[in-house]
């Protein structure tokens, strides 16, 4: 028999038996629907921390010169942390060290951070999040002015006290005023805004509206760094390859100005985005092997009830059967006709799914703070899945009703 006409029939015995059939499809149907779904969320958590946690955390194409990582991947022995604590603190004279060791093109600044409690005459204090930096630090975080201007070079020479603040931070503080040329106190400090940075959205749910940007030789680097040290460099190479040049002169230049001798391990740190996103690269398998734990026991349960309906399906059909093979129907005939109609149903079952699947994926994606992303290929594997789901169940029931004798078979009613 044609394979169309074996899809034909089981169309048919899907429209004649609705009932039946919806619960044949309903195992591999929510098999597949938790795989879309899982799979869905966990693309969509890897493009969200290469594109956005990356990209717009660290940069692109960058590394940060720093004393200890920022980012801990696994169990953090203490020893370890001992280690990290007995490093020296990064200085001024470290960054010069490192500047002076950089290839020409490359970007740099000074990046300090810390939590600080801000005021205004318009409103009550709040915490922002204080960066003291340099004014290439708008270049490399691709921070673009929504009104006013970022800080020069030459304010960054002067320690001037002006900052640039992000929208939240500007509508709590200011409400329904323009903020640039207003004051604003930072650690009981005035600043004058010059500027306000686009929307920046959110990360993880924590707001990146938030900040208050100023040159790190204001004012700010007390309130950031009372030590007097820096919290790390922020290094941009124009193009990938030239970055992990520029790590390796960093690093033979800060051992010899540290004084390390070659058995020595380094006494500083240089993080890249891979470094900070390798941490996600073990959640992810982890994510992966528990989510697809659920839609694995839906297809088995699935393809447990393709079976058993399928062998219904022969023992109903057994003097059809006969009949075919009376006027010359060979066993693969009858083999392909019944494996036809179990991956059809399999296969409508997964499609089923990957509707459903995708509609979790969005309801997820919209109210929890986990993006979801649907991969083109995660559809096709579902399919694929869905049709060798119903072939494996199938093969049992087409078997047995290939080796029928048709003689037996035309005495069945």
């Amino acid at each position: 028999m044609a394979f169309f006409e074996s899809v034909r029939l089981a169309l048919q015995q899907i429209r004649v038996q609705k009932l039946k059939s919806f619960f044949t499809l309903i195992g591999v149907m929510i098999g597949v629907m938790f795989l879309i779904a899982v799979v869905s969320i966990v693309e969509g958590m890897s493009r969200y921390m290469t594109d956005e946690f990356a990209a717009r955390i660290l940069g692109v194409n960058t590394f940060t010169f720093r004393r200890m990582p920022d980012v801990f991947v696994g169990d953090i022995t203490d020893s370890t942390w001992r280690e990290w604590q007995r490093r020296p603190r990064v200085t001024q004279a470290d960054v010069d060290v490192v500047r002076e060791a950089l290839p020409s093109g490359v970007r740099s600044a000074v990046e300090n951070v810390r939590f600080i409690y801000a005021t205004s005459a318009f409103n009550r204090p709040r915490q922002v999040m204080a960066f003291g930096t340099e004014a290439a630090y708008f270049q490399i975080k691709k921070y673009d002015i929504a009104s006013g201007r970022p800080f020069t070079p030459q304010e960054t020479q002067l320690g001037s006290p002006v900052v640039v603040i992000g929208t939240e931070v500007a509508t709590h503080f200011f409400p329904d005023l323009d903020p640039v040329g207003r004051e604003l106190r930072i650690a009981g400090t005035p600043y004058q805004v010059i500027g306000v940075l686009e929307k920046q959205g959110s990360i993880f749910g924590f707001s990146m509206d938030r900040m208050a940007i100023a040159p790190y030789t204001s004012p700010m680097s007390r309130a950031t760094n009372p030590r007097g040290d820096i919290d790390g460099l922020v290094v941009q190479a124009p193009r990938a390859e030239v970055l992990g040049d520029a790590m390796e002169e960093v690093r033979s230049v800060m051992r010899g100005f540290r004084g390390l001798t070659p058995g020595q391990p380094d006494n500083f740190a240089m993080e890249t985005s891979d470094d900070a996103l390798s941490f996600f690269a073990e959640l992810r398998g982890r994510m992966i092997a528990i989510g697809t734990a659920l839609p694995a026991i839906g297809l088995i349960v699935g393809a447990m009830v393709i079976m058993n309906i399928m062998l219904v399906a022969v023992a109903e059909r057994t003097h059809e059967i006969g009949i075919r093979k009376a006027i010359g129907a060979r066993q693969k005939d009858i083999r392909r006709q019944f494996l036809v109609e179990s991956a059809t149903l399999s296969v409508i079952g997964a499609i089923l799914g990957i509707s459903l699947g995708i509609g979790l994926a969005k309801l997820v994606a919209a109210f929890t703070p986990l993006p979801a992303s649907v991969a083109p290929w995660s559809i096709a594997a579902a399919i694929i899945v869905g049709a060798g789901v119903g072939i494996m169940a199938g093969f049992y029931p087409a078997t047995r009703a290939a080796r029928l004798d048709p003689i037996i078979a035309l005495q069945r009613e």
